[in-house]
């Protein structure tokens, strides 16, 4: 058997290839995949070739944030022909330190499909056809579409980096960036009951998909560069922001509008930068890293399944899996686009 796929070599030279598949074994599945989101390290590897010191060093299937359809099952597999499953591509070793004291997001073996982090790369879910264990796939509700099912995994990220916050009921809420990610820590914060939600970006497209989100207020900094020093009077409004463009600008500001012992949870990365540490022990802030997800994804397929979170005001462009580059060259342009997926 045979699957289209999409290949990444270097920046820029993403080709579609023909490989082989072979047949799911014991506790396997073999996946006709649907939908597979364009997340902001894939487009990072596609634009820049890698982010910090992540790079791509050899040919990589991108890829992971997807969903398909059960084919064939392996033995023990208890999951139904046709049955439509979110895929976690999140692999912990399970028998490391880290996933020994039960933090296997820090696993040292980890493998998470479409990571250029370690050689091998991990290769990824841009394919048509795809054999994974059946323990990372998660049947999505009858009602659940392919695209809504593969926004599990950036849905996963921001649950999880809402586990660091603490309680989020009836905080004041700053939301720095409103891409994809952004967009969707709008919706949790919500789903947990922030009492105020104000959300920037440089772009209006992005800024109406917070709105569309339960966005209280928009600002578009681009615009008005001065719309937060009001948020800055008697040191800081804020209770709690996410901070999520890993912007220079953005993170100054929210240290600016946060109160005095307020919480910033970092969720956008990017390389070393320099940032106020007077501000911050003056605040005596806490500040808080966050990076992907573990028992988060079956809580994020349930709530995208029962529609408590809805996810579709993201899903900006579907295109097939032949038009990959020009669906790249899309993800790229925040003013049109937010979530781009592709279709198989």
């Amino acid at each position: 058997m045979q699957t289209r796929l999409a290949r990444l070599y270097q920046k820029g030279d993403l080709r579609i290839e023909t490989a082989a598949v072979a047949a799911p074994g014991p506790g396997e599945v073999l996946l006709k995949m649907a939908a597979a989101g364009i997340c902001g390290s894939d487009l990072h590897y596609y634009q820049d070739g890698g982010f910090g010191p992540v790079r791509v060093r050899e040919p990589i299937i991108p890829g992971h944030e997807a969903s398909g359809t059960v084919s064939q099952a392996g033995e023990g597999v208890g999951l139904s022909v046709g049955t439509l499953v979110a895929v976690n591509p999140s692999q912990p070793c399970g028998h490391c330190e880290y996933c020994d004291k039960d933090m296997p997001i820090h696993c040292l073996g980890m493998r998470f499909m479409g990571s250029a982090m370690r050689l091998p790369h991990e290769q990824g879910m841009f394919r048509e056809w795809l054999v994974v264990p059946a323990r990372q796939c998660f049947a999505a509700g009858p009602a659940t579409t392919a695209a809504e099912a593969a926004c599990s995994e950036p849905l996963s990220v921001c649950l999880h980096a809402a586990s660091r916050a603490g309680d989020i009921a009836g905080k004041r809420v700053l939301i720095t960036g409103a891409g994809p990610i952004g967009a969707l820590m709008v919706a949790v914060a919500c789903y947990h009951g922030a009492s105020e939600i104000v959300v920037t970006d440089l772009a209006d497209a992005a800024l109406e998909r917070a709105k569309a989100m339960g966005a209280s207020r928009t600002i578009n900094v681009a615009r008005d560069a001065q719309a937060l020093a009001e948020f800055e009077a008697g040191k800081g409004y804020f209770d709690l922001v996410f901070e999520c463009s890993a912007a220079v600008p953005a993170i100054r500001s929210a240290i600016a509008a946060i109160r005095p012992r307020g919480t910033i949870v970092q969720v956008g990365v990017t390389g070393e930068i320099p940032i106020p540490l007077n501000a911050i022990v003056g605040k005596e802030l806490h500040i808080h890293g966050t990076q992907r997800f573990h028992e988060e994804f079956a809580t994020a397929v349930e709530l995208i399944s029962s529609r408590k979170i809805d996810v579709r005001p993201i899903i900006s462009h579907s295109l097939p899996l032949e038009q990959a580059d020009a669906a790249f060259v899309l993800a790229g342009d925040r003013t049109v686009a937010c979530k781009v997926q592709l279709i198989f």
